[in-house]
């Protein structure tokens, strides 16, 4: 996630007219072609992940009235890194919450909205207490599911450090309207309220993710669960932002590298856990899950840090779109995230790169309570880019994420033009995009090699 440094790892144009004639094209082409292009609904009222005028046509919600629940769960028998040592190894019941979006039936007359509860961060005192706020989302709390196209997919969304299951609610509404199941963790030790040692963030990610899919596969047969029957477990994704990306590209196997696993052992006093997500290791290679069809690793950690090498990244074999920002000064871009796509030759991969974006390409926008006088430039910068707008990525990250968890989880092939990289780049604008709209992006694609 943004605002932390981790001390033992961070180390048009103007355009000039000079004939009325191309001032009235250009008029033309702004004000009439987006009116004719795409149907959108834009109003005042403006929520958290509705589409902006000039949105890709894919960020547009789906068909389905969207629920959301909470739920509190346990993963038992956990090895308690931050109080084991290399004389003892603690277990515990390692507790995570789950926002969970769903299909759901409710009236017309029946308000889709919620509001959503997060809190500020410590930045500029950590001795201060935690600044709650809220923002409002287009979902219905508690609401009764809807199986009657289902069961639906399975989309599992994991957080920075630090960050919230919430942070993300413009994707997860979104991908919940278009038939999915979506379920966003709070890891613990990770988000803006309970941030730890990092050595549990380093262990606990993908184990985090992995107990998720088990424990919804789980209560999808749970006659007590109002999850009983709604989910396609078999037809899973996960999306992963920085140290959710780096979980998910160990789950999409890439295993980490003997550097990382030595450090891990020297910062955790002694403990080897992170030995079992090795590549080579026999457990690592027994736990790849092919319930995992698709992964979205926006802006992963961990390739300046060495946390894999090239044997590590030739171990990815699922279908991965990576996002980026070509600025990135937390992941990195050359020697992170792009390193990472070039390094993962086994996999079908995409690489959408949002240019001179740092960071943040992947969070809700700002809200008011984040901009209010007085508060430290990070409280703002964990929710914005200062190039580009936040609600313009949402829309592009929901018009690609659609498209790519349309086509690995659903066949959908009519989404397939959305990218063909070879064909974007002769296109102007890019399919699926208003005129003038698909500029400040680089797209590419890569088959693997075996």
């Amino acid at each position: 996630g943004v605002g932390r440094r981790i001390s033992f790892f961070y180390s048009l144009n103007s355009i000039y007219l000079t004939k009325i004639k191309q001032m009235k094209k250009s008029l033309f082409c702004l004000f009439i072609l987006p009116l004719i292009s795409y149907s959108q609904t834009f109003t005042n009222s403006f929520y958290i992940g509705d589409p902006l005028p000039d949105a890709p046509i894919l960020a547009a919600r789906g068909k389905h009235k969207v629920g959301v629940k909470t739920l509190q769960v346990k993963n038992p028998g956990q090895i308690d890194v931050l109080n084991s040592s290399k004389d003892e190894t603690v277990l515990y019941d390692r507790p995570l919450t789950l926002e969970i979006w769903y299909p759901a039936a409710f009236q017309a007359d029946e308000a889709e909205e919620v509001i959503y509860e997060q809190v500020m961060g410590n930045f500029s005192d950590p001795n201060r207490p935690l600044i709650p706020f809220t923002f409002k989302g287009r979902a219905r709390r508690d609401a009764k599911p809807d199986g009657s196209q289902g069961p639906y997919p399975l989309v599992i969304v994991s957080h920075g450090y630090t960050g919230s299951r919430l942070l993300f609610t413009y994707l997860t509404e979104n991908l919940a309207s278009k038939g999915y199941v979506v379920v966003s963790i709070d890891h613990t030790d990770s988000t803006f309220q309970d941030a730890n040692a990092f050595t549990s963030t380093l262990l606990n990610r993908s184990l985090d993710d992995l107990f998720v899919l088990n424990e919804i596969d789980r209560m999808n047969s749970d006659s007590n669960s109002f999850l009983k029957d709604l989910v396609d477990t078999e037809n899973t994704a996960l999306i992963g932002y920085s140290m959710g990306g780096y979980g998910a590209v160990n789950i999409a196997g890439g295993g980490y590298s003997e550097k990382v696993v030595q450090f891990f052992t020297y910062a955790s006093k002694g403990s080897n856990a992170l030995e079992k997500r090795k590549m080579g290791n026999p457990e690592f290679l027994a736990s790849f899950d092919k319930r995992f069809k698709a992964v979205v690793a926006m802006a992963p950690w961990g390739m300046g840090n060495e946390v894999w090498d090239a044997e590590g990244l030739k171990g990815v074999r699922i279908p991965t779109l990576f996002v980026a920002g070509s600025k990135d000064d937390i992941s990195g871009y050359e020697k992170g995230v792009k390193a990472i796509y070039q390094g993962a030759v086994n996999c079908e991969r995409y690489l959408l790169t949002y240019i001179d974006a740092r960071h943040n390409i992947a969070p809700n926008p700002p809200t008011e309570d984040v901009m209010a006088p007085g508060l430290h430039i990070d409280e703002y910068l964990r929710y914005a880019d200062s190039v580009w707008d936040q609600r313009r990525i949402n829309n592009i990250n929901q018009h690609f994420i659609t498209a790519f968890l349309g086509i690995k989880l659903k066949n959908k092939t009519a989404y397939l033009p959305y990218l063909d990289a070879k064909t974007l780049e002769t296109q102007d604008p890019w399919e699926g995009f208003l005129p003038r709209t698909s500029i400040g992006l680089e797209f590419r694609m890569d088959s693997p090699e075996e």
